[in-house]
């Protein structure tokens, strides 16, 4: 069952890692905010109208994270591209744009690549990793330097978070440049980040032990499916990466309404199907797709705010509320995290280190 308890009084790297994501975002959010603003300052001379953000594997999904968050609150026309992807996806006549560039360790071979074709564009490359001497910190004419400390575990988790965290003080501020929020807005987007640390703090404590319970449920699975939408179709996208690399199983991440569109084919009694509901405005959509796929027979797992009605449709993960909804990635992510870890011990598998895999793809 894994390796013998560290010092720490973890048994792994990774769980120590979870367990950490809350002090990641706040020492994030305290780092980051000091001298943004010189930054920004410098940012908004540029007149960008165009941002582009670009990283891989879980820093991708970060710049995903990136995108809704720009887009809800800053006039920036935002698109998210996939590091491998950016020379083939943005026109070679792009000029006067901005790359957000995304990587933990700043030494990833496709971010590097990414930053280096946006350079040679006439773009400005503005970096977001957490290792201030990294290759991709040195080539960048930005810099958000995140906290998240050193992270060992193969299976990125709160450097994750603490680039999420970067990322949304980096929008709230920049709307504040651009006057696209009122102050008060502002202001009301600026205590709910400052929150964001305790409430992740309480989601992990008061989720363990029920995600704990779910791992050893399904255990023998091999296929799941987790659902999400709005800013949480990232936090989907992230889930099964997590299980596919620490539990090697098939786990997909689908934007809720989209799952209707040819895989639901997929479902059966096997393949349990778990969906991020958040407490908001879609409330019903997200009702009436878990009664479809309950009737195919399918297991369910709800990670949710503990509406009555969702909690009753089947296995319930109820989340701390209180975070602007674009920023909840940053809270629903961390029982994800938990049940790819905990689903790894229970197959016998270190998630520490992962076969096939490493931590920096070069």
């Amino acid at each position: 069952m894994g390796l013998v308890m560290g010092a720490s009084g973890f048994r792994h790297r990774m769980i120590q890692e979870i367990f950490e994501e809350p002090k990641a975002i706040r020492d994030t959010i305290r780092g980051c905010s000091e001298g943004l603003q010189t930054v920004l300052d410098e940012v908004a001379a540029e007149g960008f109208r165009v941002v582009y953000l670009s990283g891989s594997g879980t820093s991708y999904y970060a710049s995903l994270a990136g995108q809704y968050a720009m887009s809800t609150l800053t006039s920036l026309t935002a698109t998210a591209v996939p590091a491998s992807e950016l020379s083939s996806w943005v026109s070679p006549t792009a000029r006067d744009f901005l790359l957000i560039a995304f990587s933990q360790s700043g030494e990833s071979v496709d971010v590097l690549s990414a930053a280096k074709t946006a350079l040679r564009m006439g773009g400005k490359v503005f970096a977001v990793t957490n290792e201030p001497r990294s290759a991709l910190a040195k080539m960048a004419n930005f810099v958000l330097l995140t906290r998240a400390g050193r992270e060992l575990a193969v299976t990125a988790t709160k450097t994750y978070v603490s680039q999420l965290a970067a990322i949304y003080l980096l929008s709230i501020e920049l709307s504040g440049i651009q006057k696209v929020k009122s102050e008060v807005e502002l202001d009301e987007l600026r205590k709910g980040l400052k929150e964001a640390p305790r409430l992740a703090e309480e989601t992990l404590t008061s989720t363990d032990k029920v995600v704990r319970e779910l791992a050893e449920k399904y255990r023998h699975n091999k296929f799941f499916f987790i659902l999400g939408s709005g800013p949480n179709y990232t936090t989907a996208l992230e889930g099964a990466l997590k299980l596919k690399e620490s539990c090697n199983v098939f786990a997909e991440g689908y934007a809720s309404r989209e799952f209707l569109h040819g895989p639901m084919r997929l479902v059966d009694e096997n393949t349990p199907m778990i969906f991020i509901t958040p407490p908001d405005k879609a409330l019903s959509e997200h009702l009436d797709l878990i009664e479809r796929f309950r009737r195919l027979g399918a297991p369910i797992i709800t990670v949710s705010g503990g509406d009555e009605k969702i909690v009753e449709l089947g296995n319930s993960i109820i989340i701390s509320r209180g975070l602007p909804p674009a920023f909840t990635p940053m809270i629903y992510v961390g029982p994800l995290h938990l049940f790819a870890y905990y689903s790894s011990i229970t197959r016998g598998l270190n998630p520490d280190k992962p076969e096939k895999i490493t931590k920096v793809v070069k």
